[in-house]
């Protein structure tokens, strides 16, 4: 059974629809691979074994409607899931049950998936970290704040995990994990029930092992009807390889390995052209700095005023501090330079189709003390466009470095097609487990 929890969703769900496979058989090797490696990864900050197995034999008896159907998935711990409760990764909620789904995980049940557990979050998807440890290497950070759902897939626990981004969440997890990681244009999957950080950047997204699975699930969260992605020639794709004005802070590795993959996609037919960072895009960094710390210091404001000494000092003296320092003046003048900033990403990509950039500046960074650097996701985050992470290449560890790929603002399914064929070029379109 072990090798079944190694299966993309894809494969998963042609042996049970064949009638190969139950989802009891499914959910027995995934639960048999978290007894083996759990007290390792630490992905889990609720898990009954006995609840998800009940579910799968229940399913086992009713008929098969959907690709997701007795697929097992993992949630991030700050998004309501009622077998299980939803605590944000922080004492202050422990215990706490919600009496509804949150509709993201209600729309993956309508489709016959099954939740496995609830997987461990930061404090308040913040950057305060929490159990987990990265499977590839379990002295380093996984990232953050998705941190026990990029570990859970990335180590064949679950084949696929929700998570959220309000700045680079899921993206940079899903590089150091070494999965495909999703975020999708912002307001595109329902935030109902999903712990409120930034209501303007806030996104659900989601880790996978390859982008055909990121696309299964996204048609089930957005209620779209099943449709495999389309084969497109490399010769149809533009791509902007964009160095932006954050390329310094990228390891030397990381950088080579950026470009070299622009270098075999041009070869393999790929129209590939240098993208110049315009002068909008250097305050972008800046701008969703003040938004984020206004509307997040306020979002808290329970946790902040009445239990104080339960937040970290990271989260106090960081974000909230900024956020409640900053005048309400500027940070309108903020959302203001990001509206503007949208129109002209929007123009500078009617020359692409996407644009080629790093995920993170390289390996996940050695230590449990912090989640790693969200540079190179902040600008995608306060666009509110959809990126895609590729676990493309290994670094001077041996340890994976995704290579991200950014679509225009509700083109989702665009910019999936795209990596579909650019992960192929690159051989790599099915994420390999962590060998723990």
């Amino acid at each position: 059974m072990p090798e079944l929890a190694s299966l993309t969703i894809q494969q998963m769900s042609q042996k049970i629809a064949s009638g190969e496979l139950k989802p009891s058989d499914l959910m027995e090797a995934h639960v048999a691979r978290i007894d083996e490696i759990e007290s390792c990864v630490r992905a889990w900050a609720h898990y009954d074994p006995n609840i998800a197995l009940m579910s799968a034999r229940l399913a086992d008896t009713r008929p098969i409607d959907h690709p997701l159907y007795g697929i097992p998935f993992g949630v991030k711990d700050i998004i309501d899931a009622v077998v299980y409760p939803t605590e944000h990764g922080t004492p202050i909620h422990q215990g706490n049950q919600s009496r509804r789904d949150a509709a993201c995980v209600a729309l993956l049940k309508e489709a016959g998936s099954i939740v496995l557990g609830k997987a461990v979050t930061t404090e308040l998807a913040h950057f305060h970290p929490g159990k987990t440890r990265n499977p590839h290497a379990l002295t380093r950070t996984p990232g953050g704040s998705s941190s026990g759902s990029a570990a859970a897939v990335a180590a064949g626990m679950v084949p696929f995990a929700l998570g959220t981004q309000t700045t680079g969440s899921v993206l940079r997890p899903a590089s150091y994990c070494g999965v495909y990681g999703f975020k999708p244009s912002f307001g595109d999957v329902n935030r109902s029930g999903v712990f409120e950080c930034v209501s303007s950047f806030d996104t659900v997204g989601w880790f996978t092992r390859c982008v055909d699975d990121v696309e299964i699930v996204r048609q089930a969260l957005v209620r779209l009807p099943s449709k495999p992605l389309e084969a497109k020639e490399l010769g149809q794709l533009r791509i902007g390889l964009f160095r932006g004005s954050n390329w310094e802070s990228a390891e030397s590795t990381t950088q080579k390995a950026i470009e070299q993959a622009a270098s075999t996609l041009a070869r393999s037919g790929a129209k590939v052209t240098d993208v110049a960072t315009p002068d909008w895009f250097l305050d972008l960094a800046e701008h969703h700095r003040r938004v984020a710390g206004f509307e997040f210091a306020r979002a808290i404001s329970f946790e902040r005023v009445e239990h104080p000494n339960l937040l970290s000092r990271k989260l106090v003296d960081g974000r909230c501090e900024d956020g409640l320092q900053l005048s309400y003046t500027d940070y309108i003048a903020a959302q203001e330079a990001l509206a503007r900033a949208r129109l002209e990403f929007a123009e500078l990509m009617q020359d692409c189709d996407v644009l080629l950039t790093p995920s993170a500046p390289g390996e996940a960074w050695e230590g449990q003390s912090a989640t790693g650097d969200p540079v190179f996701n902040k600008a995608w985050t306060a666009l509110h466009v959809p990126a895609i992470s590729i676990p493309a290449f290994k670094g001077p560890s041996g340890l994976p470095v995704g290579l991200q790929l950014v679509g225009r603002f509700r083109r989702d399914r665009e910019l999936l097609e795209t990596a579909s064929i650019a992960a192929a070029a690159l051989d790599v379109s099915t994420a390999a487990s962590a060998k723990l």
